[in-house]
């Protein structure tokens, strides 16, 4: 009984994760379709088929890579979403990992994301993917920072860095009107995060793929995979802190949290679709300049409605 009982939550993250990153690809290629981009094959099929081909497609190798890494980094980016998968609640008794810490543990994933991404780049011993695994790290510090303001103003009003009580906290309203700057700022967090869209200067056009302009084959799927996963888990997380979570009427918790995950991934990959890519120094400047201030003053709004 035990074990049935810990061993849900894990069905319920790895289900998510795999279902998440296949829902991504099906979503991505449903918005560009209706944003008139020509897509070939079928809007279920392809990314299926897309998977299968790379599987059958032999792995490059770069002159002196250091294969551990190299191999290691889209495995651990996985593992990375896993994780913060793992910290959302999907009703008031499951959630995989309820920790008093889970809003500091979310931000240590996605410090340590940059670690990663970086590590990516940086293995393969190839210059666009060097020069793209400098890029992320450049920005990395600021999208941190925003999410520590962001995510410290959502921990007020709950008095808990824990997640579920962060939920709890929007039983009567959700973080979104409270703090109206929270989930656009939070939503920027995401598409850095995952360098999604506008703000993909790890893996853009511009250095014929970036950190992964070298990979080809299975590690490719991988890598693949772990953004759309980490996509996943992150819009757990805003749905979480921002949308109530699983809370709403009539329809299950899990299913409330499902549709508020949707909600967060269209949007992002919406503005992924419609938004173009920042460069690197617009990114810096609009960050540190705009964003940032932005994110204190959101950090400060939540502070003063906690005090009144």
């Amino acid at each position: 009984m035990i074990a049935s009982e810990l061993m849900l939550p894990v069905i319920v993250v790895l289900t998510a994760l795999g279902v998440g990153a296949y829902a991504v690809a099906v979503l991505d290629r449903v918005i560009a379709g209706a944003l008139g981009i020509p897509q070939s094959g079928s809007v279920w099929l392809a990314p299926l088929a897309r998977g299968a081909w790379l599987l059958t497609q032999h792995a490059n190798a770069t002159e002196a890579p250091d294969w551990r890494a190299w191999r290691l980094a889209p495995a651990l980016y996985l593992a990375l979403a896993a994780i913060g998968l793992a910290l959302v609640p999907w009703s008031d008794s499951l959630v995989a990992t309820d920790l008093a810490t889970s809003v500091v543990l979310w931000g240590s994933v996605e410090a340590l994301a940059t670690v990663v991404i970086f590590l990516h780049g940086w293995s393969a011993n190839a210059l666009f993917a060097l020069i793209g695994a400098y890029r992320y790290v450049a920005l990395g510090l600021s999208y941190l920072l925003i999410s520590m303001f962001v995510l410290i103003g959502v921990a007020l009003p709950a008095e808990s860095l824990q997640l579920t009580q962060v939920v709890a906290s929007q039983a009567e309203q959700w973080n979104v009107i409270r703090q109206p700057l929270g989930l656009p700022l939070f939503l920027v967090v995401g598409l850095g995060v995952t360098f999604w869209g506008p703000l993909n200067l790890a893996d853009s056009t511009d250095l014929a793929g970036g950190t992964a302009s070298e990979v080809s084959g299975a590690p490719r799927l991988v890598w693949d995979a772990a953004r759309a996963a980490m996509l996943v888990a992150f819009s757990g997380v805003a749905a979480s802190a921002f949308l109530g979570g699983w809370q709403g009427p009539g329809l299950p918790g899990p299913l409330w949290l499902v549709l508020k995950m949707l909600a967060v991934v269209g949007v992002l990959l919406l503005l992924g679709r419609v938004l173009p890519r920042v460069s690197p120094e617009r990114c810096v400047t609009l960050m540190w300049v705009v964003l940032l201030p932005l994110s204190f003053i959101d950090l400060v709004w939540a502070g003063v409605e906690a005090l009144l």
